[in-house]
């Protein structure tokens, strides 16, 4: 079988649901990167800008300054960005960033597709109803799954026409991003809808899901993380985005070996 790859979750935000603020210190960011590596990841996601629900704003000058230092100091090592913002972008790629995460699918920044055509990146697209600050308010959907998949499918055709190698597109139906309970879990159990389109790339790590179904708090949710990453894998998933990179690893390297 198959095993997907993991992507480990480094947030340079003082107010990420999970981990704000333990990496805030450009040594410490680095060192974790450097762990997850170790631990198995093949490659570290550099996020400067919390998109949880009901994030405030975050200016552009801001999320530079949180994730400058970082990049500077990841030399030689496999990382992504996770932003919506083109000048960050161009930032990281310039740093060596390998991948581009926009949790709005390059519908945030009109630059933002222009720049990635000409860098030869890889780039994830993800679906997101609305924005961080509201996007949990009430989303409704008709047919969750039919209309994520359309949705990504239009991206997907637009990002090819403005240039960009569909060979280098994943996809994330965004878990958690304007999706009640029943969403997302019709999402979760419809993940082959998306792997028929492109590459996918399920986060799921330690959400609000699992606290719904559980009543686990965040820094217990591991179990139901890895059930989740497993799940994914199942389903065909080519990454998966992760908080607890040791744990995914094993049970994704024992899952593969028994599957």
């Amino acid at each position: 079988m198959r095993v997907p790859r993991v992507l480990g979750i480094l947030n340079l935000t003082p107010d990420s649901f999970s981990d704000g603020g333990r990496f805030a210190a450009p040594e410490a960011a680095v060192a974790a990167a450097r762990a997850m590596l170790e631990a198995g990841a093949a490659m570290v996601d550099i996020g400067g800008e919390s998109t949880r629900p009901g994030a405030p704003f975050v200016s552009e000058a801001e999320e530079l300054a949180r994730v400058g230092p970082v990049l500077d100091r990841l030399a030689g090592l496999p990382f992504s960005i996770d932003t919506r913002r083109a000048s960050v972008m161009a930032r990281a790629l310039d740093a060596g960033a390998a991948m581009v995460n926009d949790v709005s699918a390059l519908t945030h920044d009109p630059a933002a597709l222009p720049l990635l055509a000409g860098r030869g990146c890889d780039v994830v697209l993800m679906h997101m109803a609305g924005a961080p600050a509201t996007m949990q308010a009430a989303p409704r959907y008709d047919d969750v799954v039919a209309e994520v998949r359309d949705w990504l499918a239009r991206r997907i055709e637009a990002c090819v026409a403005g240039g960009i190698d569909r060979d280098r597109i994943v996809i994330d139906p965004g878990i958690g991003f304007g999706k009640s309970l029943d969403h997302n879990l019709a999402l979760l159990r419809h993940l082959d809808a998306f792997t028929a389109l492109a590459p996918v790339m399920l986060g799921a790590s330690r959400k609000a899901l699992i606290g719904k179904l559980t009543g686990a708090a965040v820094d217990e949710r591991l179990p139901g993380s890895l059930a989740l990453a497993l799940h994914g894998a199942a389903k065909g998933c080519a990454w998966v985005r992760v908080h607890d990179v040791a744990e995914t690893v094993q049970a994704l390297r024992v899952w593969g070996a028994v599957a």
